[in-house]
């Protein structure tokens, strides 16, 4: 079997395990106690065929198949200017710059995010539980956060270059 159908089986079933496991643990927004503002989006009626025209292949296997890009391989991690980052898939912003800090990992990571722009859910398939975090707007998969960040919030959201734009400030 080829890389590309294995990560594609892989990718339908983590999507077929995160929808449900978020069903099972209210992983939504309107489980954190607020209101779905993007439920009726037009970026949530793309289908998968079209979400492939629109996307490169990679930001693609990320934002609609919750792959992961290899570390250290982002420009945007070397990203030092002033601006703010937005979703890939529908340009929602999620992060600002000065929330931006150098983890080592070797994938772009912030200790804040524009909580009213994202969802998150448990996600289970290392085994382990994570908290993966994703575009509220479009569903694009994003990365997951984790409690070893920096001060003043003391967490790391570990993002998926493929997944964000820069806009410069």
């Amino acid at each position: 079997m080829t890389d590309i159908a294995l990560t594609h089986r892989r990718g339908l079933l983590l999507g077929a395990v995160s929808l449900f496991t978020a069903a099972c643990t209210g992983g939504g927004a309107e489980a954190q106690g607020r209101p779905d503002r993007f439920a009726g989006s037009p970026f949530r009626r793309i289908t998968d065929a079209e979400w492939r025209e629109r996307l490169p292949p990679l930001a693609y296997r990320v934002l609609r198949h919750e792959a992961t890009e290899r570390a250290g391989t982002s420009p945007l991690d070397d990203e030092h200017r002033r601006g703010t980052f937005h979703c890939r898939g529908c340009e929602l912003e999620l992060f600002r710059s000065e929330w931006k800090f150098d983890s080592g990992t070797g994938w772009p990571s912030f200790f804040r995010v524009n909580e009213a722009h994202i969802g998150t859910q448990t996600d289970y398939a290392l085994g382990i539980p994570r908290t993966e975090y994703h575009c509220a707007r479009c569903l694009g998969h994003q990365g997951h956060v984790f409690n070893d960040g920096p001060r003043p919030t003391g967490l790391r959201y570990c993002n998926n270059g493929v997944a964000l734009t820069f806009r410069p400030a």
